[in-house]
């Protein structure tokens, strides 16, 4: 395919973007919009600035030439200074991919998704609401009970503290795992060609598990026999059948058995109802008291939001060149 092609099909995919579509840059995480499409460049302006930045059709051609010349994709490392838009927009077209763990943009021969299209933005903070799923209701109480004990001085915390402290860990593990399996098997459908798909925190890859169960014993045997390996050459000690020769002798398990025995700490049961009472004392405290500590944490929170946005936030790129 020459670069006319791609250059068309490239334009196809800016145009076809949804109103409000945000791309990032794969390196810096800098938010921008394509605000305009025209025969020679494409316009983007970068969320964090008024300014029109045009990317021009032959830096494109230029970065697609040394992407197609490099065997195991382009290290994004190597991009001249303010260049980032342009892998960002390149990754549109359906034979460009961004490898954000490599640190690359490869060119493949089968039809790929854009890693860095975050999908529509809007102007408007969404109206936050309370999730209906467990992690959250206990994530509150263990966030409330490490604010009462200091976790970096653990042997002094009382007896009594450390069991809830064990209890809320415990839960909130499990609330957790529970709610990433399905949040992984929703990803699973739209992950493809186990490349990675980027999020603001991280990233996530489709991956294969492989896992092997022995068929029939019987019919294992008689495939090696087959084979020509004899039967006692795949023969073993099985741990369930000296379970039960243990069982009809005096034999101790030590004489079998190497035991590597360690203590640990389960979490026994779990006061559903304590901690409901706990939690929506809690919720009522924060949404409804004028203590000047309620009134500090509230702004604790408000200066993290402001620190985040701060971060997330960049100045506006420069044009992109690169030598002849």
């Amino acid at each position: 395919m020459s670069f006319s092609e791609e250059w068309h099909a490239l334009i196809e995919q800016c145009e076809e973007l949804p109103e409000g579509a945000t791309l990032i840059t794969p390196l810096s995480g800098k938010r921008f919009d394509v605000t305009d499409v025209q025969e020679h460049r494409i316009v983007i302006e970068f969320q964090d600035s008024e300014d029109a930045e045009p990317l021009q059709r032959g830096q494109f051609e230029a970065l697609s030439t040394r992407v197609s010349e490099t065997l195991y994709g382009f290290d994004l490392d190597d991009l001249p200074p303010d260049a980032e838009p342009y892998a960002a927009v390149l990754s549109l077209h359906p034979r460009y991919e961004i490898d954000g763990d490599e640190g690359i943009i490869v060119r493949t021969d089968e039809s790929t998704t854009t890693q860095v299209l975050e999908g529509e933005s809007t102007d408007e903070e969404p109206e936050r609401s309370e999730p209906d799923v467990a992690v959250y209701s206990d994530a509150l109480l263990l966030i409330d009970a490490l604010e009462r004990h200091d976790p970096t001085t653990i042997g002094d915390v009382e007896t009594p503290a450390l069991i809830n402290l064990y209890t809320l860990l415990s839960d909130v593990q499990r609330d957790a795992n529970e709610l990433r399996q399905e949040v992984g098997s929703v990803l699973l459908d739209r992950m493809h060609h186990d490349q990675p798909v980027h999020g603001q925190f991280g990233s996530a890859q489709r991956v294969t598990r492989r896992r092997r169960t022995l068929k029939d014993d019987e019919e294992v045997l008689d495939v090696l026999h087959d084979a020509g390996i004899p039967r006692e050459r795949v023969l073993g000690v099985d741990a369930d059948k000296v379970d039960d020769a243990l069982a009809v002798t005096e034999l101790s398990e030590s004489a079998v058995y190497e035991i590597d025995e360690r203590e640990y700490v389960r979490k026994a049961e779990v006061d559903e109802e304590v901690k409901r009472t706990r939690l929506q004392g809690l919720k009522d405290r924060l949404a409804t008291s004028e203590d000047p500590e309620v009134a500090s944490l509230r702004g604790e929170i408000e200066e993290l939001e402001d620190r985040i946005e701060e971060l997330t936030g960049f100045d506006s790129a420069q044009q992109y060149y690169t030598q002849s």
